[in-house]
């Protein structure tokens, strides 16, 4: 029997999602040291009472960080209880916080790349992602390799891919694919595609000069889903994960290939306990998103 934990990305969050953590030891300095890296109260922002200039949990700059603060003390909250993994993976964003969970780097450093991430990937702007539901693989592959402003940025699932680029691009693909539905989804630039590449090459500088440990446990990275526990190796494909694709279905195979068993997702929401009971029938699923869910 082996047991994932995986960590969700950007559009699980949600307003009221840190109220229960409060409970938890650490909670309200974590969400105190947040707050004073990012010069904001991100506790308000959660909450929705946050007012003035970026007070929207959706903006990518509150989102990546807010999310990695709720997951991270749920991930302690685990540990307190003597709990493990034996293999962890996160969704784009939450690749960081399955690296936290490893140990590859405490809290402090996970928080500051997050804020750096975030803060890079919002700047780079003009860009456009929709998700595509129900479609022919062989056609999708084929439209997005004649069409070089566009990729699939998270490949999610058998029926379930997300594609970045320009509007234009995105739209031509998505319209030409002839998809069950397509949903373009809020985001400010095209995410996990070559036109990060600016904001890719200034995260992969600022890795340089952050230490990283050897993984506890193996973790599958969105660039290259492949059991790594080495931290020189986990840094690079940090690093070019930006510019590359979230391969969430291949991540989901590896589970199944390593004798996973049970899922945990580890945050709110339960979008990737979805595609897993969708891809993975013979594993099952379970979601820890607060106190209740820890039995505190």
């Amino acid at each position: 029997m082996g047991i994932a934990w995986v960590f969700p990305g950007q559009g699980s969050q949600k307003l009221g999602m840190a109220a229960g953590l409060l409970e938890l030891p650490g909670a309200r300095q974590r969400f105190d040291q947040a707050s004073a890296l990012l010069g904001r109260d991100l506790l308000a922002i959660c909450a929705g009472e946050a007012e003035g200039e970026l007070c929207d949990l959706n903006d990518t700059r509150n989102t990546q960080p807010a999310l990695f603060v709720v997951e991270s003390l749920l991930v302690d909250g685990l540990r307190a209880q003597g709990r493990q993994a034996d293999l962890v993976a996160g969704h784009s964003l939450g690749e960081l916080v399955a690296l936290y969970a490893a140990g590859v780097f405490d809290v402090t450093t996970g928080l500051e790349l997050m804020r750096s991430r975030s803060s890079l990937m919002a700047a780079g702007g003009g860009g456009a992602m929709t998700a595509v539901m129900g479609f022919e693989r062989a056609l999708l592959e084929e439209l997005v390799a004649a069409n070089p402003e566009v990729v699939i940025a998270n490949d999610n699932s058998s029926a379930q891919v997300v594609l970045s680029g320009t509007p234009e691009a995105v739209a031509q693909v998505s319209e030409a694919l002839h998809c069950r539905r397509a949903v373009p989804l809020a985001v400010s630039g095209a995410f996990h595609s070559p036109f990060m590449a600016e904001a890719a090459e200034a995260f992969a500088r600022q890795l340089e000069n952050v230490p990283f440990a050897d993984a506890s446990v193996p973790v599958l990275s969105n660039t290259d889903p492949t059991p790594e526990t080495r931290a020189e190796a986990l840094k690079a494909r940090l690093g070019q994960q930006m510019t590359t694709g979230v391969r969430w279905r291949e991540t989901m195979a590896q589970c199944e290939a390593a004798g996973i068993t049970t899922a945990v997702e580890i945050g709110p929401g339960a979008v990737l306990s979805g595609l897993l009971k969708r891809s993975c029938p013979g594993i099952s699923t379970a979601q820890i998103a607060g106190p209740a869910d820890l039995g505190l």
